[in-house]
């Protein structure tokens, strides 16, 4: 056996465990900021708008408020050199929110994984208290400066106005500075650019009768601001989409990085004096209960305008489902039950910790491990705990229920989709709620068509957990598996294999859970769990169905429109041909034939629903899940030209007269045959005869010169 060298020092056991300690989360995510969204420049101005953002919008709906934010991005280093890879800017979000009260401040503001939202089952944008906390310690590593809370809970109070910074070590805030003011909206804001000036001079922006509570968070980091795919301003447009109750105005900095960006998803903005207000979508609004608004730019302050006027459903806790819970996590509520109450009857327990477990159902477990009602949680052993779980699984239970959840909403959807994007056909599916592991889910799907969409790339996928676009790590998401994976040829679609769609397309898709099952901790895709993309499937599938039949239609009404092109193309030619041939009017002639391909081509002029139908005056079209936007920017909800209305005859003509019969020679004269009324005579009173129309003499014609001409203007042949 060989022996060590001498001169390498021997390591004890207890030189070892001297250099042992504990670290605390905040020292451990700041040197792993990258697991936070925090991998660079770009992204970590675009992490630090988002979580501010996810918060003021939690805030203000379980407060019952409208949403109206403020995103503030100023740059501080706007003469840097155009190589700089990175920049210095100081980020302010303002929400009209209900405040925070001034002892919470530190905790969330100061510390990570500090949270309420962490342990209830309640939909919701954030749950783990990383984000906000996270941002502020990234901003305190690159630039040393604290952030800067103003928080307003009561309107008839000052605000409090407070400066922190995390202590990584300890996982707690430290407080510089700590102030009440009345400075709230921040004065300065008002005058940071022309854009805001002119928006502050007509009380469009950060109007204290709009803001008389809520909360503004300013932190300074290093980062860089370029638009394009993967941007704060991508972030704030799809955020509109799935939060149409929300009024966003966005202040961008005076300097971009100036390089070529993937295009972004909805590449479209409206000048203050080129937008398309809402009286250019005139019957939209009523028809589907929202208003017809699209995102405005003033000056170089974007506008994301409220859309519905109504917040989402309030949603409620539930306790978890037998049937999502695992052995540990049973053995560890048991425990806690006991702790809680030593005379916990298993009863009692599993009626109040668990979901549609009803007293019948509780008994049926109790019979199931061999005990009795009156047994406490105390005296449940690990081998009862283990037939208990194993009841849960083999049971019959009734889902969770949903109540739990806030889905966008199908009406929603389109009146987010329809000021984002200038399509032609919008259509939206809302699925029933599922489960997975025991936890209820909900998957919605929209897709708009046409319009301005480009029409030579590949469809642009838009995904969304709890009303939060997902920007990142699009194929490793299950959004957009189950977009690859749909047969989109079957609904007339160009699809190369084993990818999304080609065409004007945008493909949006939604899940809302009390536990979205995220990939990582930075929140950007969602794991493929079987359950989720079945159902994520079969929502897009009812998209897919929609928008085929809208295209086949289509396609018909198209060749229609062909074929009576070619008609219009010879009508004039052939009016004056049969005019030369018994000389008709050639105007009147061309009118009659003009409305007979009309009539033949009647597809052309057909409006749809949904459902494909043609809209007519006695059957009006139930719009709902689907809007038609026809070329002129008005909504499909006229009848059809001509539908219900009789075809009108080629020429007006008289009918013809029939000579009475000639009866055999010898049995006297004949009966005269009656004839019948002319077209337009009232019933019983026969046409006039004594008094006949004179009729205008028929021409004879004769071919020359390939032509037909009168016999009186040309030479006799003999």
């Amino acid at each position: 056996m060989s022996k060590a060298p001498s001169s390498v020092k021997r390591i004890t056991a207890e030189t070892m465990a001297a250099k042992q300690r504990d670290i605390s989360v905040s020292e451990f995510f700041a040197k792993n900021r990258h697991l936070l969204g925090f991998d660079n420049p770009r992204k970590a101005l675009l992490t630090t708008v988002k979580e501010a953002v996810d918060n003021s919008l939690d805030a203000c709906e379980e407060a019952g408020i409208l949403p109206d934010i403020t995103v503030v991005i100023e740059d501080l280093q706007p003469d840097r050199p155009s190589s700089a890879k990175s920049s210095r800017y100081r980020v302010t979000i303002v929400d009209n929110g209900p405040g925070i009260v001034r002892r919470q401040v530190e905790n969330i503001f100061g510390r990570l994984l500090y949270g309420s939202k962490f342990h209830r089952l309640k939909m919701s944008r954030g749950q783990q208290g990383i984000g906000i906390s996270a941002a502020g310690m990234y901003g305190l590593i690159t630039t040393g400066r604290p952030m800067m809370i103003q928080t307003r809970p009561s309107a008839n109070k000052p605000a409090h106005h407070i400066e922190l910074a995390m202590n990584t070590k300890t996982n707690r805030a430290e407080v510089t500075v700590d102030v009440e003011t009345d400075d709230f909206p921040l004065e300065r804001l008002r005058t940071l650019t022309p854009g805001t000036r002119q928006l502050d001079a007509q009380g469009r922006f950060l109007s204290i009768n709009d803001y008389p509570t809520g909360t503004s968070v300013s932190i300074e980091l290093e980062g860089r601001y370029q638009k394009g795919r993967g941007s704060v301003d991508e972030f704030l447009d799809l955020t509109a989409i799935a939060n149409p109750h929300a009024r966003i105005t966005f202040v961008p900095p005076s300097r971009d990085s100036g390089e070529e960006v993937e295009e972004s998803l909805l590449p479209r903005r409206a000048k203050a004096d080129q937008a398309t207000p809402a009286p250019d979508l005139p019957g939209v609004a009523a028809d589907h209960g929202f208003a017809a608004v699209q995102t405005e730019e003033v000056s170089g302050v974007l506008l994301f305008p409220r859309a519905v006027n109504e917040l989402p459903p309030e949603t409620r806790e539930i306790q978890p489902h037998p049937r999502g819970i695992e052995l540990g996590i049973l053995l560890q509520m048991l425990k806690e039950a006991e702790e809680e109450r030593s005379s916990y009857t298993l009863y009692n327990f599993l009626q109040d910790k668990f979901s549609r477990v009803s007293p019948q159902t509780a008994s049926q477990f109790c019979e199931k491990i061999k005990v009795t009602s009156r047994t406490r949680v105390g005296d449940i052993d690990h081998p009862k705990a283990e037939l208990l779980f194993k009841a849960f699984q083999d049971s019959r239970l009734p889902p969770p229920p949903t109540d739990c959840l806030a889905p966008i909403g199908v009406r929603q959807i389109l009146a987010g989709l329809l000021k984002s994007t200038k399509a032609e056909f919008y259509a939206a599916s809302s699925r029933e709620p599922d489960v997975y592991r025991g936890r209820p889910f909900l998957i919605e799907a929209a897709i708009a068509f046409g319009g301005e969409l480009p029409a030579d790339q590949p469809s642009r996928v838009i995904r969304f957990a709890n009303r939060v676009p997902l920007l990142f790590q699009q194929s490793g998401c299950s959004s957009f598996r189950a977009v690859a994976d749909t047969n989109w040829r079957n609904y007339d679609l160009q699809q190369p294999r084993g990818s999304v769609p080609v065409g004007p397309l945008v493909i949006m898709i939604h899940m809302a859970s009390v536990w979205v099952p995220f990939t990582s901790e930075s929140k950007e895709a969602i794991a493929d769990y079987d359950e989720i993309r079945k159902e994520m499937k079969l929502a897009l599938m009812e998209c897919g169905r929609k928008i085929g039949i809208y295209l086949r239609k289509r396609a018909k009404m198209r060749r229609e429109s062909e074929r009576r092109d070619i008609f219009e193309r010879y009508i004039g030619e052939v009016a004056k041909a049969v005019s030369a041939i018994n000389g008709e009017d050639t105007k009147r002639l061309y009118e009659a034939l003009l409305e007979q391909a009309r009539e033949r081509t009647a597809r052309a002029d057909q409006l749809l629903d949904e459902d494909g139908r043609v809209v007519r005056d006695d059957e009006p079209t139930d719009q709902d899940g689907v809007i038609i936007i026809d070329q002129a920017g008005k909504p499909a909800d006229q009848p059809a030209k001509g539908a219900g209305v009789a075809s009108p005859a080629l020429l007006d003509v008289k009918p013809v007269e029939r000579l009475p019969a000639r009866k055999p020679s010898g049995k006297g004269a004949p009966a005269p045959e009656k004839v019948k009324p002319a077209r337009g005579t009232p019933a019983g009173k026969p046409a006039a005869q004594d008094e006949p129309a004179p009729k205008k003499p028929k021409p004879r014609l004769r071919l020359v010169n390939g032509k037909m001409v009168p016999v009186d203007e040309g030479p006799g042949l003999f």
